[in-house]
């Protein structure tokens, strides 16, 4: 997908209803709702299309062990997939399914033709068939001369008449596509496996079936009702059916695609058959078949055997859409497999969206309210900070190209790279201090330079996390659409000037796992047990040393929590002459108030955006009235009181071990 298209069509394949949705068919969606949402945003005319695929042997035996006729069956397996997408909030353009009528006349007429131009013939097939696969193999491809090299399960032998595709006829002409154009298959590794397939000599294709009825039939015009259309030409068909081809062909100006995105268990089907199937009926090959990765589970394959399916609606919904968006989009780069753990899924959470992203907002939100009242020009912002704004404009500039090549998660990384900027920015110039000084306009650029670094990621963040960056745009008084884009990111402009408006903390800190998902039944546990009981057993000797030496057992010392906090603001306290009131941020999404009696020591002033070590987990405890939630470490002696302080900065919420 390149900067400079003016259309922009994306597919993902449609998915088969012989099972519900899994997290592997989130992760294709995922991605091609980011691609659409940011062609749009970057001012493109764009069609994202995803669908169900619905004929089949293996959907005809499904529905009748269940009692249903398959378009009962395939209702509503079709259904579920497009509610799922609805609650996502994916922006498809077009929901097909195959058995749409306007889509099985598409795929008679796409026969017909090819029939006429004498790429198809009748014959007869007998070969090892695999239902569950939809697939021949030869007995040469086969896992102890019976099984399918694809799933492993037994195969039949199958001899029937059939329609053949002239598959063999495309072998030079596929070659020649993959040799032209290297990025045809993304990632490039992945076309070698494709190239050498090919490269050992093809077979012609059976394309028709008469063992079984639910499929499309050939044209009438063949007078042959007994056969019905092998289910990969039928399937591999949509992504021009649904623009029309056949019917009214109102929305072919988007062909050819520019992203076909599939998962690499089907990329021979794409990268070989789909191709051969447009080069006979005339039409433009798509610019890239990109093929992704699978996902595993705490290291292990899923299965539902093993229980340890990840359903995505759950985890969305315990975790936060946009937070599994994200999660999904950063973790893994683009044709690797992945593994999912709401461990992972957590850090993150806490680490990248609530310290990194979320909590510069909060520090926005705490300075510009504190020293400006809400109110922010960027006047000056190039006066005083035109080397951070170089280093901005380039890491944006750059990272672009890592979203083209589908390279996500880079793309991603070097908008964390901007944000890591604005955080440090406030620890280098201390806005507090210039406050203090008296150097207003400086701490006003600051600031400003901050927001704009928040407007600028908000933009390009928009496609990956939509929902969070609304409420991003509502507290920064923007709104991020082409024309934002177009300043903030293309012609590198700033804000002139805008009013922060509080919200609530985006990414609230996470401490325990939300839901609970079955554990494989091959989780070895060997001597749990045991070294549990030795364990205890030893707790209570130490514990009973403790009352004879007033010891404390490393056990007990652990049950202190101790994090780094960081104090973003700071005031005294009325009628005290020992306590000042801090808001102090602990990675949690939400700042603490903790009261501590350090007046005599340090100015309010002179703490705001500094970091002290705190007591976490204490009891919350009422002060003058007002109410406390941790406590900072301090050392005293007779050269005065100082708090305890990370040697380097920290993330806010970093634990003290």
């Amino acid at each position: 997908m390149s900067q400079k298209d003016n259309t922009i069509y994306i597919t993902t394949p449609i998915y088969y209803v012989n099972d519900v949705a899994h997290i592997g068919h989130a992760y294709t969606t995922i991605i091609a709702d980011t691609l659409a949402r940011h062609a749009r945003l970057t001012g493109n005319k764009t069609f994202f299309l995803t669908g169900t695929d619905e004929h089949g042997q293996k959907i005809e035996t499904s529905a009748a062990a269940r009692g249903k006729t398959p378009k009962e069956y395939a209702d509503e397996v079709s259904g579920k997939f497009r509610q799922l997408w609805d609650d996502f909030d994916i922006t498809y353009d077009k929901f097909i399914r195959t058995t749409d009528e306007e889509h099985k006349t598409g795929v008679q007429k796409a026969f017909q033709k090819m029939f006429d131009k004498g790429d198809i013939y009748k014959g007869n097939y007998e070969g090892n068939y695999c239902v569950s696969c939809e697939t021949f193999y030869t007995d040469a491809q086969l896992l102890d001369n019976a099984g399918c090299p694809d799933c492993g399960k037994t195969t039949t032998i199958v001899k029937e008449e059939s329609y053949f595709f002239a598959l063999s006829k495309y072998e030079d002409k596929l070659l020649k596509l993959y040799e032209e154009n290297p990025s045809f298959i993304l990632p490039k590794a992945k076309a070698k496996e494709i190239v050498n397939f090919v490269s050992s000599g093809l077979n012609d294709l059976s394309i028709s079936r008469t063992s079984f009825d639910w499929g499309v039939k050939l044209p009438s015009s063949m007078n042959d009702d007994k056969h019905v259309m092998y289910v990969w030409l039928d399937a591999l068909l949509n992504y021009i059916t649904a623009l029309g081809y056949g019917n009214d062909d109102k929305n072919m100006e988007f062909w050819p695609a520019n992203i076909q995105l599939v998962g690499k268990d089907i990329l021979r089907f794409h990268a070989i058959f789909w191709p051969a199937f447009l080069m006979s009926l005339d039409l433009p090959m798509p610019k890239h078949i990109a093929a992704h990765g699978w996902w595993t589970r705490d290291g292990e394959k899923m299965s539902k055997s093993k229980g340890n399916v990840v359903d995505p609606k759950e985890i969305a919904d315990a975790y936060g859409l946009d937070a599994f968006r994200y999660f999904m989009l950063r973790e893994v780069p683009f044709g690797q497999d992945g593994d999912f753990s709401q461990r992972a899924l957590m850090d993150r959470i806490n680490s990248d969206l609530g310290n990194d992203l979320g909590n510069l907002l909060n520090r926005i939100i705490g300075m510009s309210g504190k020293y400006f009242d809400y109110k922010i020009t960027s006047k000056d912002v190039e006066k005083f900070h035109k080397k951070e704004l170089d280093e901005i404009n380039t890491l944006l500039d750059g990272s672009e190209e890592f979203f083209y090549n589908l390279q996500i998660n880079r793309f991603l990384e070097e908008i964390w790279k901007v944000l890591t900027i604005g955080n440090k920015a406030i620890g280098d110039y201390e806005p507090w201090n210039l406050m203090k000084d008296g150097k207003t306009d400086e701490a006003m650029a600051l600031v400003a330079l901050i927001v704009n670094i928040m407007a600028k990621v908000s933009v390009l963040l928009k496609s990956v996390m939509p929902h969070k960056v609304s409420e991003i745009e509502s507290s920064l008084g923007m709104i991020v659409n082409t024309e934002s884009y177009n300043k903030l990111i293309k012609e590198k402009e700033l804000f002139s000037e805008t009013t922060i408006t509080k919200i609530d903390a985006l990414f609230p800190r996470i401490e325990e796992e939300l839901i609970a998902i079955a554990e494989s039944t091959s989780t070895v546990t060997e001597s749990s047990a045991p070294k549990q009981i030795c364990k205890n057993e030893e707790k209570i000797k130490i514990e009973a040393l403790e009352d004879e030496a007033n010891l404390v057992t490393i056990d007990k010392f652990f049950e202190t929590t101790l994090k780094i906090g960081t104090i973003v603001e700071a005031e005294e306290v009325p009628k005290s002459s020992k306590l000042l009131r801090l808001q102090v941020d602990l990675g949690e999404g939400r700042n603490r108030q903790i009261l501590a009696g350090i007046k005599e020591y340090y100015s309010a002033e002179s703490l705001i955006g500094t970091q002290a070590c705190v007591v976490a987990n204490l009891k919350p405890a009422k002060l003058m009235g007002m109410e406390s939630e941790g406590m900072l470490l301090a050392a005293k002696d007779e050269n005065g009181l100082h708090l305890l302080r990370p040697e380097a900065p920290k993330k806010s919420g970093t634990k003290v071990s």
